[in-house]
């Protein structure tokens, strides 16, 4: 077993201590709100630390999962940044969703301290981190994804290494883009349905098995027939993450007009109240 630091315990990165917990991994624990690190050495055991830079001391493998750039950039290269303390060769596995910059920046900074760095962004939502089944997507070298493996795994299903440092990040924004217009139009057909007095369970059941079937038609059409919106993954981090795609294209000159207008879309519900809704709530802007 692998002696371990796990930084930032929220919604998914909670889940994922507890995996690595029930592994039989060493762990220390940083949040920034200490309460939960706390809760969560006096449920799966380890120990809670003051400072990232504590954390990683004399770790294998330091393994973030918080907010935005600014977050990413405080507990690895701040003041008691965990690279400060982290011994050459140990790993650094971001599963932060953030910009491919800062994992780029990142990858050069661990580089040049002789530590290992991926970034490593996930899907699945808040069921695949209680179920330790989540996609990572990895950027990084392949004696790193080789590194972070053996310990990720054990909240993942699935791990692809899709590239260099990066390419992680730039691949969930492709997953937010098109997942984005997955439920825009799955809005769109709802609310056609229901214009129509169609029997919505039959409507359902004749287009969910062929070629207009998603994840998204067969976990939220009933709860989005039901105007139920308390789902995990809410409008205002999509909106974070529609938004680094939108710059990342810009710097790389892909056109991205639809998830452009989704964006806006979703802009749209944060302004009806519905930021910490879950992405279904799309919906609500569309009148019945």
């Amino acid at each position: 077993m692998a002696k371990l630091a796990f930084i930032g315990l929220g919604v998914m990165g909670g889940q994922m201590a507890r995996h690595l917990a029930a592994a039989g991994h060493d762990m220390a624990v940083y949040n920034r709100s200490r309460a939960k690190a706390d809760a969560c050495v006096a449920e799966h055991g380890g120990r809670a630390v003051g400072s990232p830079a504590e954390a990683a001391e004399g770790v294998e493998a330091v393994i973030a999962c918080v907010g935005n750039d600014d977050d990413l950039a405080s507990i690895t290269l701040g003041r008691d940044g965990a690279f400060r303390a982290m011994a050459k060769g140990a790993v650094f596995v971001d599963h932060t969703t953030v910009s491919a910059r800062i994992a780029r920046q990142l990858a050069v900074e661990a580089k040049d301290l002789g530590i290992l760095s991926v970034d490593a962004p996930v899907t699945g939502g808040q069921v695949g981190a209680q179920n330790g089944t989540l996609t990572l997507m990895c950027g990084g070298t392949s004696k790193g994804i080789a590194a972070a493996t053996p310990i990720i795994e054990a909240y993942s299903s699935r791990i692809v290494h899709v590239g260099p440092p990066g390419a992680g990040q730039t691949t969930k924004m492709c997953n937010q883009v098109a997942f984005a217009g997955t439920i825009q139009s799955l809005s769109e057909a709802l609310r056609l349905a229901q214009a129509a007095d169609l029997d919505l369970d039959r409507v359902y059941e004749a287009i969910s098995g062929g070629a207009a079937g998603s994840w998204q038609m067969t976990n939220r059409w009933e709860t989005m027939v039901s105007d139920e919106f308390d789902f995990g993954f809410a409008v205002d981090w999509m909106r974070k993450d529609l938004g680094l795609a939108l710059d990342e294209a810009r710097s790389n000159g892909a056109t991205l007009p639809v998830a452009a207008l989704i964006d806006q879309f979703f802009a749209e519900v944060q302004a009806i109240g519905g930021g910490r809704q879950d992405t279904s709530a799309l919906v609500r802007r569309l009148a019945k």
